[in-house]
């Protein structure tokens, strides 16, 4: 899988917060091989080192880092945000939110939009968090993103892919740019229905974390995201209404 010219060997990729401990974290992160995390930035005090521990955790997992503008409600607040990541991290990725309802956390496109241009500017990767919606999709391809993060459904929620009909189409729309489905996943089932789809890859963090056994449920999504690729990429039987027989009729005895 390329992303911005980068090779990334896995197609999971996992949050890195609300984990119980910082050893679940990083079980959870060995079992699934993911190859990207995913760092929420907060104004830390900078002169007493605030939050270093935790970023020497995220570094010390050896992989790809991908810090993100979660939280930010304005334009100003996620280019400020984002800055700010440039620096701690010194990478020039970023996932892009900026959330338009505070009870859904769906991006606000309009803000979502100017802010992906503003960053492309200044010479950042960015990986905008969007919905399944066509129109605001191409606007993000416009604005110079070359990848697209569409939701499955609300941040936390769990309940999967929410809207099939629009995700089958915005993938069917745009069929060369990479596409990660990020959040509302609960279930590895999800997960391999989505890379099914054709989808790149899925990013999810409360269904890992949040499970009975964060480092076993990391594991199974694993294997739904490598299942379901395999499966996309065997060219799967077309469904249909009626019954087909999968034994051959062709030199059956018939008795009369």
């Amino acid at each position: 899988m390329q992303l911005y010219g980068s090779e990334i060997a896995s197609r999971l990729m996992l949050g890195t917060a609300q984990y119980p401990s910082p050893s679940v974290l990083t079980e959870a992160f060995r079992r699934s091989g993911a190859g990207i995390a995913t760092v929420s930035v907060r104004r830390e005090a900078g002169n007493e080192r605030a939050g270093a521990a935790f970023w020497d955790l995220v570094r010390d997992l050896d992989v790809a880092l991908l810090p993100n503008t979660a939280g930010c409600h304005s334009v100003r607040e996620a280019v400020t945000t984002a800055q700010m990541a440039r620096e701690l991290f010194d990478t020039p990725w970023i996932k892009l939110e900026v959330i338009g309802h505070a009870d859904t956390l769906q991006p606000d496109p309009f803000g979502l939009v100017e802010a992906a241009r503003i960053l492309t500017d200044e010479g950042f990767k960015v990986f905008p968090y969007t919905t399944e919606d066509v129109v605001l999709a191409g606007r993000l391809l416009g604005a110079g993103c070359e990848v697209l993060m569409p939701w499955g459904a609300p941040i936390g929620t769990g309940l999967g892919l929410t809207n099939i009909y629009g995700l089958r189409t915005l993938r069917a729309q745009f069929p060369e740019v990479p596409m990660v489905v990020d959040a509302g996943l609960g279930l590895p089932s999800q997960a391999a229905m989505a890379m099914e789809m054709g989808f790149d890859a899925v990013l999810l963090n409360t269904a890992v974390a949040k499970a009975g056994d964060p480092a076993a449920m990391a594991e199974g999504f694993a294997g739904a995201v490598e299942a379901g690729r395999l499966a996309f990429e065997a060219d799967p039987m077309e469904p249909r209404d009626m019954a087909a027989p999968s034994t051959p009729l062709i030199g059956k005895a018939f008795l009369e």
